[in-house]
């Protein structure tokens, strides 16, 4: 039996055990040890409460500084809210309304402000810290709402603090490899196609299959870039980097237009290879000339991003283009087949695309 691969354990262990990861979990743990160590000596709190400060940090912790920052402060947000709320509620109980009402009270209005979109992560808080403040607030509400929220503040300060100083995240590299990943699956996929032309055996599900993947891929490769994006902000290490910091958006750009070009190329080559008289409308002579013009396109797509690199296969692939295009327009009107127009309009929009790989200012630090 197949296992999924969101189920497989062999993909949650490759996933748990980047170097990433580990790094984020070795300092997520040595912050939340120094956060409560040092939480006894934070003023206006109860040292008996010093336990959420390694929460403070567990909230605060994540991939880039940028968002380590932006979540700690949205989950003081939200936490002082839910605490506001279930001080709130505990004076309507003092009055005597039942505590079983105050507690579905809170969780009401607590998971209705979890809606409001502005406070990002501090939105799960809300409804837990007014939960907190009425069930365990004890005699001493007030005492235990400025400690839960005074202590959680200082373990999200730790955890900002040694995000920042220790090693602070940086996802450039990793975005630059998936970028390069994409831009040969792409060229892989392209150099298919070519293939299955010249052999006259291009199926539909050969152009499926290859899209899809390079669709799913694409998805990834996004998240990646904008993480990467997100990890130069407020972080020193970023300020050393010689790329540019768009590069990599750029990039990304780029072959997004390349993979959608490459979808709609698959779809046309598709429907004209489907025809039964594509034999009689597409001669062997102009088939063999578009199989040409793929592989030339898909060198192109695969070179190294540098002028110096590009600069023959870029005209391969002009000249390639070009000789199909003047079979066409030999054929006759009647015989001239609509989709495989479609297919050079799709070669010629790939072709396009890699115009920023070979511009020098676009190729710095690239592979």
């Amino acid at each position: 039996m197949n296992v999924p691969v969101a189920l497989d354990p062999r993909r949650w262990w490759a996933d748990a055990v980047t170097p990433d990861r580990l790094l984020l979990a070795a300092k997520t743990a040595a912050a939340a040890a120094l956060a409560w160590y040092l939480a006894p000596y934070v003023p206006l709190a109860q040292s008996e409460y010093s336990y959420y400060a390694p929460l403070g940090v567990l909230v605060s912790m994540y991939p880039t500084v940028a968002r380590s920052a932006s979540s700690g402060l949205q989950a003081v947000v939200g936490l002082g809210l839910g605490i506001a709320l279930g001080l709130a509620s505990l004076a309507v109980v003092g009055t005597g309304l039942p505590r079983i009402v105050a507690v579905a009270a809170v969780i009401l209005i607590g998971v209705l402000l979890a809606g409001v979109r502005a406070l990002g992560v501090g939105r799960d808080w809300v409804a837990i810290a007014g939960l907190f403040v009425l069930l365990l607030g004890g005699a001493d509400p007030d005492g235990y709402s400025s400690s839960y929220l005074i202590t959680m503040a200082f373990g999200v300060v730790v955890g900002v603090v040694v995000n920042l100083v220790v090693v602070p995240p940086l996802r450039v590299g990793r975005a630059d490899d998936r970028l390069t990943a994409l831009r040969d699956d792409v060229g892989a996929a392209l150099h298919g196609f070519a293939d299955a032309l010249a052999g006259r055996s291009f199926a539909p599900e050969l152009g499926d299959a290859a899209t899809a993947s390079l669709t799913a891929t694409l998805v990834e490769v996004r998240e990646e870039v904008d993480l990467a994006d997100e990890s130069r902000r407020y972080n020193p290490r970023g300020r050393r980097l010689q790329a540019p910091r768009d590069l990599n958006r750029r990039r990304l750009d780029a072959l997004t237009g390349i993979a959608e070009a490459t979808r709609e190329l698959s779809a046309a080559l598709a429907r004209l290879t489907a025809d039964p008289f594509v034999d009689t409308r597409l001669p062997s002579a102009t088939r063999r000339s578009l199989a040409d013009a793929v592989a030339a396109v898909a060198r192109l797509v695969t070179a190294p991003p540098s002028p110096e690199a590009t600069a023959r296969p870029l005209g391969e692939a002009e000249a390639a283009l070009a000789d199909y295009t003047d079979r066409l327009r030999h054929l006759s009107v009647d015989d001239e087949p609509l989709d495989a127009w479609e297919a050079a309009v799709s070669l010629r929009r790939v072709i396009a695309a890699c115009g920023p790989f070979s511009d020098p200012d676009a190729a710095t630090a690239t592979r």
